[in-house]
């Protein structure tokens, strides 16, 4: 059949409600950032709080101006060999006009480059997570700008780039669950194997420090998942957005209950650790899967990633690598899962016709995922091990034993996440004229208090 000739009266417009969703969705994401450090901080000791809380929150900085300056190009631009993309009027934005629709869609390219912003924000901070304790932030920030350009970008491209040898090959992935999970927990496996464990791994406890802050920002990161999964349609009116924004619920409500369900049988006790990590563990695998399955496969993706993501978090025992927060064990085993199962459940009644195994579709599409998932794995893993590695043997990407034995909050920043002398502030002073928080002398206090 000949193609249709579009029209120009037929040629999407400018839609003010889908153009206002898209907003809301960045901002929800967004907001994700700073509820994956609250998450990461609370898991920590007390010593590591602000460190951990900065690794995320530095990323907001760094990745947005990375972006405009030629992320989303390398990401989104003009297809080069089916690797990268690059145009050169998304160099700086400078070609982009306000009122210029992205091809295909009702919403300004300006609003799909910032909701696309977000996730591009927060990848780099989840790697944070397995690093917690023991890397200079200096290191950290030049990891995040060489990451971000050499596999971020890169990826992204391959997974939703108009050309991406992903997107070609018809890997799913709605929201991002290779270009996002698995390469972020690929990433973390690189790093830790390249800057090893921490001081005491398996000797000292490790216990979070503040459950409640677990618990705020897992709750803060599945309030804003709803944007980075059900904005990922763009706002299109065919009923893709809705049934991945109940999928989204359903999942991450499945994963919990299977986590909680594993620990009590495992271990004697359902933890709010323990519901917090299944939580993110069902949003992770709900991620590439949740417009492809119905509402029972969601429920079926959410139970099997929450007992094999909590399974996976005791792997680093058994093989020896320090993954302080899991991201390995929740992000990346909980990404092949979810973009595995798409060809296991996809029903073909929701983002495309596509039908998994289980609904007559057979191994097509298993096989494609696969292909997906492992080349993103091998990727992420090999070029951040390199990248961690050339950091290592230049500036150094660990602060000394010393330093993290005492705490990196008073290494790296010079201030303490609590302060129990109470004599207000948090920044430890280097000598009379060092300025607290406040703007006054912080005097040294006349007696200890514990906490």
């Amino acid at each position: 059949m000949a193609p249709a000739i579009m029209l120009a009266a037929d040629a999407p417009k400018l839609s003010s409600a889908n153009t206002g969703f898209m907003l809301i969705c960045s901002a929800l994401v967004m907001l994700m950032t700073p509820g994956l450090a609250f998450f990461y901080g609370g898991m920590v000791r007390v010593k590591s709080t602000l460190n951990m809380l900065m690794m995320s929150f530095i990323s907001l900085g760094i990745i947005t101006i990375l972006w405009v300056l030629y992320g989303f190009s390398m990401a989104f631009g003009t297809d080069h060999g089916s690797l990268v993309g690059w145009s050169s009027d998304y160099v700086g934005f400078g070609g982009i006009g306000k009122t210029d629709l992205w091809p295909g869609y009702t919403i300004p390219v300006f609003v799909f480059a910032v909701f696309q912003l977000m996730f591009a924000i927060i990848t780099p901070a989840l790697i944070s997570g397995a690093l917690a304790d023991r890397v200079k932030f200096t290191a950290w920030s030049l990891f995040t700008v060489l990451w971000a350009t050499i596999v971020y970008f890169p990826v992204a491209h391959w997974v939703w780039g108009t050309g991406g040898w992903a997107f070609d090959l018809g890997v799913i992935d709605f929201a991002g669950g290779t270009a996002v999970h698995i390469n972020a927990g690929a990433a973390a496996l690189g790093v830790i194997l390249v800057i090893g464990k921490r001081v005491g791994f398996r000797k000292d406890p490790m216990r979070p420090h503040s459950l409640p802050l677990v618990m705020l920002g897992s709750g803060l990161l599945w309030f804003g998942w709803f944007g980075f999964n059900a904005g990922s349609w763009l706002g299109n009116d065919d009923g893709v957005g809705p049934l991945m924004f109940v999928n989204t619920q359903v999942a991450t409500a499945a994963a919990m209950l299977a986590w909680l369900g594993y620990e009590k049988i495992r271990h004697g006790a359902c933890t709010t650790l323990g519901a917090a990590s299944g939580a993110v563990a069902g949003l992770v695998a709900i991620t590439p899967s949740g417009g492809a399955v119905s509402p029972l496969g969601a429920i079926a993706v959410g139970v099997i990633a929450g007992v094999l993501c909590a399974m996976a978090v005791g792997l680093k025992y058994r093989f020896g690598y320090d993954d302080s927060l899991d991201v390995v064990g929740v992000h990346m085993v909980g990404g092949v899962i979810g973009s595995l199962l798409i060809g296991l459940f996809a029903s073909g009644a929701g983002q495309s016709d596509v039908k998994g195994l289980f609904y007559g579709g057979g191994l097509d599409q298993f096989w494609k995922q696969c292909a997906g998932v492992f080349a993103v794995l091998a990727y992420s893993l090999i070029a951040s091990a390199v990248l961690a590695l050339l950091i290592d043997k230049t500036i150094g990407m660990r602060i000394p034993e010393d330093d993290e034995i005492s705490g990196i909050d008073r290494a790296e920043h010079a201030e303490t996440a609590y302060d129990f002398t109470g004599a207000g502030g948090g920044v430890i002073t280097a000598g009379p004229t060092a300025a607290s928080q406040g703007g006054a002398t912080q005097s040294k206090p006349s007696k200890k208090v514990d906490a």
